[in-house]
């Protein structure tokens, strides 16, 4: 039996926390869009930190069974999207993610408490 969506929220965040991602919230979006039902948002401290976050993230879902949709973002690129369809992880460098800001734009999605909570005094 395959992970629900707020399983797979779970285990992104862990996959993040546990190579040091900054700030790390997760947002449920169920009661707001049928497109997806969790965001997952983190920084890094530099280009390469966020790709060893997103590097992380898919071998934990790849283990799982669970097939990445879409990645967004290049090398050098402040922001990497990994689309898994009702999880939506996405990673930025520090300037990139106050520019865009996702948990104001997406201000009413509830906030979702997760163990890896530590990650977000970072």
């Amino acid at each position: 039996m395959g992970r629900t969506s707020a399983e797979l929220a779970r285990l992104a965040a862990e996959g993040l926390d546990e190579r040091k991602g900054r700030r790390i919230v997760v947002l449920d979006l169920t009661e707001l869009t049928l497109v997806t039902d969790y965001f997952v948002i983190c920084s890094g401290s530099s280009s390469t930190h966020v790709q060893g976050l997103a590097g992380r993230v898919e071998e934990k879902f790849e283990r799982e069974g669970v097939r990445l949709l879409h990645r967004e973002g290049a090398d050098k690129a402040g922001w990497v999207l990994l689309d898994y369809g009702d999880v939506v992880v996405h990673i930025f460098d520090e300037i990139s993610r106050e520019f865009y800001n996702l948990e104001r734009l997406w201000g009413d999605a509830k906030p979702v408490e997760m163990p890896a909570a530590q990650a977000a005094s970072r």
